[in-house]
Formats: structure tokens, C-alpha cells, sequence
């Protein structure tokens, strides 16, 4: 297992749709061990492929360290699709190990549905509210191309404007490893 660098803000490969996986294979499994030991090196709940240079459609979540969620095992979702959402719309601050130092309000479904393949290929359903909705729509909007930024009104956007450059440029502090400029 290796610790991977973490892409930030402006990197390329968090704006492309990811690639999904046609056979879990050594190298696929390979890849999620990295994931994993990457979001644990810098306290993350959940990263995305694309989040350390893969472009695989695949994401990993560990809550087990949340308040509330110690009995929930770390979760491996391969080619996921969200197939059910509420109506119902809830706001919470959202970070983000692509987007450090860098906190926002974002609304999103508090209840969802998502289909996905497990490491053995098995396709499973979990329903997900409050944080571990969050959690899994913020990971899949990685495998989409979309970010925070994406999801915060214009106003927002242009005040975050600033600690967006300084994240592109490398010029917040990090504690772990990030690709470079």
C-alpha cells in the first residue's frame, strides 16, 4: 500500500467523468488499498478516484471515527449510481481533502439510494441519510466532475475566489501529500 499525492483545485483529472470499471482486478484492488490508506493519512471520510490521479469510477468512505457512525465498516463503492434522492434538502459545511482549508454551506438531498459493485463484483444498495448521504454525494460528484465550487450560489463563489487561487497554487498549508503545481 502506498499513500498516494492528493489532486487539488485546478488539477485536470477532478473535472473529468471517471471511467467505469469493467472487472475488479489485482491492480483495481491494489488501487483501492491506496485510496484507503491516502483518506486515512489525511483524515478524510471519503475519496474519490480522482482525487489521487485514477480515473476509475470508484470511491471509498471510513466514518467509523464519526460520532454516531463507530459500528459502520469502511466502504468500497465501484461504478455507483444514485438512483433515489428526497426532496427534502438539507445545508451542512462540507470540506473537502481536493479543496484544503476550504469550508462552504452546501444543500443537498438528505436521504438517498445509491447501486453500486462491491470488491467482489456483488451489486449492493445502501440508502444513506444525513452525513453518510453527504458523504456519498460529495464522492460521487468527484466521479462527475463536479466540486464545492460547483455547488455554492455565484455570490459564494467569487468570495471563495481568493482561497481557490491559493489552493491552485499551492499556497495554503497541507498536511499530506498533494500533486505538484
Amino acid at each position: 500500500m502506498s499513500i498516494i499525492p492528493i489532486t487539488v483545485y485546478g488539477d485536470k483529472i477532478l473535472r473529468q467523468k471517471a471511467r467505469p470499471v469493467n472487472a475488479v482486478d489485482d491492480e483495481i484492488i491494489g488501487k483501492i488499498r491506496n485510496m484507503f490508506e491516502t483518506m486515512r493519512n489525511a483524515k478524510g471520510l471519503g475519496l474519490a478516484a480522482n482525487q489521487v490521479g485514477y480515473r476509475e469510477s470508484i470511491f471509498v468512505l471510513d466514518l467509523e471515527g464519526v460520532e454516531g457512525y463507530e459500528k459502520f465498516k469502511p466502504v468500497v463503492m465501484i461504478n455507483p449510481e444514485i438512483i433515489e434522492k428526497s426532496d427534502q434538502l438539507i445545508k451542512m459545511q462540507e470540506g473537502c481533502l481536493s479543496l484544503p482549508a476550504l469550508h462552504a454551506e452546501i444543500e443537498r438531498p438528505e436521504i438517498i439510494k445509491v447501486r453500486y459493485l462491491d470488491t467482489d463484483e456483488n451489486e449492493k444498495e445502501i440508502d444513506g441519510d444525513d452525513l453518510l448521504a453527504r458523504v456519498i454525494l460529495h464522492e460521487y460528484d468527484h466521479l462527475i466532475g463536479k466540486m464545492i465550487p460547483d455547488r455554492v450560489s455565484d455570490d459564494v463563489k467569487k468570495k471563495l475566489r481568493n482561497e481557490l487561487n491559493k489552493i491552485m497554487h499551492r499556497e495554503v498549508e497541507i498536511d499530506y501529500p498533494v500533486t505538484e503545481a
